[in-house]
């Protein structure tokens, strides 16, 4: 579903979506490389697009996702005809969300949600401290069956820590100001390699980071092929965590220089 920012699902689209509660949700992060390889050897989008698929999870956050690109979109012959987050959800997720962050001559990227459950609205914060770098908090409000609000936010900070420490605090503005007891989850690459930013969440919002939980650190995903970095995150509020994995196995080593995290949650 296209979804406007500006407009909300109406009523009779709410109800085709509504059923039995659900009270287990699986989630997936990747930072996609914008389609490419390490080193953008390999443009492989089409593989990557089966990969996510075979996890089966029912929300999916995207971040470095191309919008559009003009010159690529001419050179390589199975460059898709609409954008990456477009061809990525195409008939598994009925519903995505796109923030554009960055914009340049040949075209645009930023973060995605792809989702099973109706998006009833969502808003891309800009939250760019300074020069050429530009970051966003992709905010999406879902209808999951059962629960008023559910609250997604997709995250790629930056790459200075003074930026980060901004952006963290951006972010605990955006979580203090959500319903006290709405489910809340927070994913994506928050470039963290010196983990200064490790306690924030559980300072300002009481938010629980899942692989902390699991396994007492947060999960080395960077580089993919020998990951030494922990530089992505799955923050949960007002849920539980459970099977909480770092995807280190082919095909997922050579589809970014990331490697992905899935979880499931009970709500």
């Amino acid at each position: 579903m296209n979804l406007d920012k500006n407009h909300p699902l109406d009523s009779s689209d709410l109800d085709a979506h509504m059923s039995t509660a659900v009270n287990s949700i699986r989630l997936l992060t990747v930072n996609t490389h914008k389609g490419f390889t390490a080193l953008n050897r390999r443009f492989i989008l089409p593989e990557l697009r089966e990969a996510v698929r075979s996890v089966s999870a029912d929300i999916v956050f995207l971040q470095e996702v191309l919008g559009t690109h003009e010159k690529h979109a001419m050179k390589f012959h199975d460059w898709p005809k609409m954008s990456q987050y477009e061809f990525l959800a195409d008939s598994i997720w009925t519903d995505f969300a796109y923030g554009r962050n960055a914009v340049y001559p040949d075209g645009d990227h930023g973060n995605a949600l792809l989702s099973k459950f109706p998006i009833t609205r969502y808003e891309n914060l800009d939250i760019s401290i300074a020069g050429p770098e530009r970051r966003g908090l992709l905010h999406s409000v879902l209808q999951v069956p059962g629960h008023d609000e559910f609250h997604a936010i997709c995250v790629h900070l930056g790459l200075r820590e003074s930026h980060r420490q901004q952006q963290l605090a951006l972010l605990c503005e955006l979580l203090d100001s959500l319903p006290k007891d709405a489910p809340v989850v927070v994913a994506g690459d928050f470039n963290d390699w010196r983990l200064k930013g490790v306690r924030v969440l559980d300072r300002c919002a009481g938010m629980h980071e899942v692989f902390e939980v699991s396994h007492g650190k947060v999960a080395k995903t960077f580089p993919a092929r020998w990951p030494m970095l922990r530089l992505d995150r799955i923050y949960v509020r007002n849920a539980t965590s459970h099977k909480a994995q770092i995807l280190g196995n082919k095909p997922w080593t050579h589809l970014s220089d990331h490697l992905p995290l899935a979880v499931e949650i009970h709500l």
